[in-house]
C-alpha cells in the first residue's frame, strides 16, 4: 500500500497539476495557432506571395541530379516564421488585454539630506 499512497501524493502535488493544465491549455492553444496559420494567414499572404514568384509547391524544389530537397527546407523554415510571427502577434494582442497592475503611490518624500543637516546642526547648537 506504500507505493499507492506515495503515487497518490505525487499526484495530487500542486506542480503535477498545474502542469498537466499547461499540457493540456497548450495543446489547445496550439490548435488555435495551427488554425490561423493554415486557414487564414497561408491562404491569404503566403499562397499570393509564392504564386507571383512561381513556386506554389516549395516541397517539390530539389536540386537536379541530387536528392537534396531544398524546398521541403524552405517551407519549413517559411511555416516557421509565419507560426512564430502569429504567436507574436496572438501573445502581444493577450497582454494588451490584461489589465495593468495599479501604479504604487511613491512613497512620502522624506526631509533632504540638507534639512536633516540643519536639523543636526541647530540641535548641537542648543546644546549646553
Amino acid at each position: 500500500m506504500g507505493f499507492f499512497k506515495e503515487f497518490k501524493e505525487f499526484a495530487a502535488k500542486g506542480s503535477v497539476v498545474d502542469l498537466a493544465v499547461g499540457v493540456v491549455i497548450g495543446g489547445a492553444f496550439g490548435k488555435i495557432v495551427t488554425s490561423l496559420v493554415e486557414d487564414i494567414i497561408t491562404p491569404a499572404l503566403l499562397d499570393p506571395a509564392l504564386k507571383a514568384i512561381n513556386a506554389e509547391n516549395l516541397a517539390a524544389l530539389v536540386i537536379p541530379g541530387t536528392a537534396i530537397k531544398y524546398g521541403s527546407f524552405l517551407a519549413a523554415a517559411i511555416s516557421f516564421i509565419v507560426v512564430a510571427f502569429a504567436l507574436f502577434v496572438m501573445i502581444k494582442g493577450i497582454n494588451k488585454l490584461k489589465r495593468e497592475a495599479p501604479a504604487e503611490e511613491p512613497a512620502p518624500a522624506g526631509p533632504t539630506q540638507e534639512e536633516l543637516l540643519a536639523e543636526i546642526r541647530d540641535l548641537l547648537k542648543n546644546k549646553p
